[in-house]
């Protein structure tokens, strides 16, 4: 087995992966909030927009520890909690879309 890392493309890729899905996320929150809060403010679309803008930050925490742990010579695996917060987040934001269009 190689002892180092290969310094080729694929930590770049995955860095990029991780942008791309943080964009995605980010419009999806903005649109979430946007919805929540279209015709008039209210109590529960204000908690809707703000649930959502945490939502966005808990991925957006995780993806910047990750983006930056890509730095490293050897990056460790991405552990078990930020993996679960990513897609918890993820799902999330899929589940207010539903909301909302429902």
């Amino acid at each position: 087995m190689p002892e180092g890392r290969d310094p080729g493309l694929q930590p770049e890729r995955t860095r990029l992966a991780w942008r791309r899905t943080t964009l995605s996320a980010t419009v999806a929150a903005v649109f979430a909030a946007k919805q929540s809060i279209h015709d008039e403010v209210t109590p529960a679309g204000l908690f809707g927009a703000a649930l959502s803008v945490l939502v966005w930050l808990g991925f957006l925490a995780v993806a910047h520890r990750r983006i930056q742990a890509l730095d490293a010579p050897r990056p460790s695996p991405l552990s078990h909690r930020s993996a679960l917060l990513a897609a918890g987040a993820t799902v999330a934001l899929a589940a207010f879309a539903v909301a909302m269009v429902v």
